[in-house]
């Protein structure tokens, strides 16, 4: 619900003789226990000419959530998490993240989130400690807690024996916890994270997994992902897109018991079929 919404006064509040005032304020007044939604996708689009990378995509996560954003390569989960970010502007729908429009209120926004594209921003001539105080500085972190963020992230992305190093000496697996480290840097609320693990060797996904659970405790994620391991591994719930559209948004277990207890026929059947799966409640 929007402030605007859930400030509109009712002009016929007073309750006729014998009604119960209490019941009608408890009905129309939300939880204070309801998550707030802290990523909202409403209605996206994403067509370029006669195609459409995305259409019609709505989905939200609310606070304190881990979801993983399932589908093939190619199916537009990407193209979905560059409009969540404002990275691009969608041709229809609207992108929120903790209430903030990202076309109309992108910065705001933007501190809110931390994002990690499938490809990091990482510049190979710098060290991960000469990058971290560069982006500290475009952040806009004030000096009396810079350091303090960046002692933050270099403990846990466990970077302390490469912050000397050249990112271009690193290897895939210590350039991820770079580019992971700088999504961190300012503390934000949300992570929207494409395929972090791709790549990687399964030690280093093991260590992608377990900074993933830490930062699921304190942070609002949703992590794009076609590799079903990752799913069971981390995620709670599942947002599923296929050739553009969401075709399944609910917890890990109904997603298996479309396959018959296997995630991977459910995959297969779901990206195969195209009727919506929404399970009820």
């Amino acid at each position: 619900m929007t402030d605007q919404e859930a400030t509109l006064e009712d002009t016929s509040n007073v309750p006729s003789e014998g009604m119960p005032a209490m019941e009608e304020d408890r009905e129309s007044t939300p939880s204070d226990d309801q998550p707030r939604a802290m990523i909202e996708a409403v209605g996206l689009s994403k067509f370029y000419g006669p195609f459409a990378a995305t259409r019609d995509v709505s989905f939200s996560v609310s606070e304190g959530e881990l979801v993983a954003f399932l589908g093939p390569n190619g199916a537009g989960k990407s193209t979905t998490m560059k409009m969540l970010t404002g990275y691009i502007a969608p041709s229809e729908g609207e992108a929120r993240i903790a209430g903030c429009n990202m076309m109309e209120n992108r910065i705001e926004g933007s501190r809110h989130l931390g994002y990690l594209p499938e490809n990091g921003p990482l510049y190979p001539e710098m060290t991960p400690l000469a990058m971290l105080d560069f982006f500290a500085d475009a952040r806009g972190l004030s000096e009396d807690i810079k350091q303090e963020r960046i002692d933050a992230v270099v403990e846990i992305c466990d970077l302390s024996s490469v912050l000397y190093k050249p990112v271009s000496k690193l290897s895939k697996g210590f350039k991820q916890r770079v580019g992971m480290s700088q999504a961190l840097l300012h503390d934000p609320d949300v992570l929207i994270l494409d395929e972090p693990t791709a790549g990687l060797d399964p030690n280093q996904i093991r260590g992608v997994r377990k900074t993933m659970r830490r930062l699921g405790e304190t942070k609002t994620i949703l992590l794009s992902t076609h590799i079903l391991q990752e799913v069971e591994a981390m995620a709670s719930r599942v947002v599923m897109i296929y050739e553009g559209r969401k075709v399944y948004d609910g917890d890990v277990q109904t997603l298996r018991d479309i396959g018959d207890g296997d995630l991977d026929q459910s995959f297969h059947a779901l990206t195969k079929d195209e009727s919506i799966q929404e399970p009820a409640g």
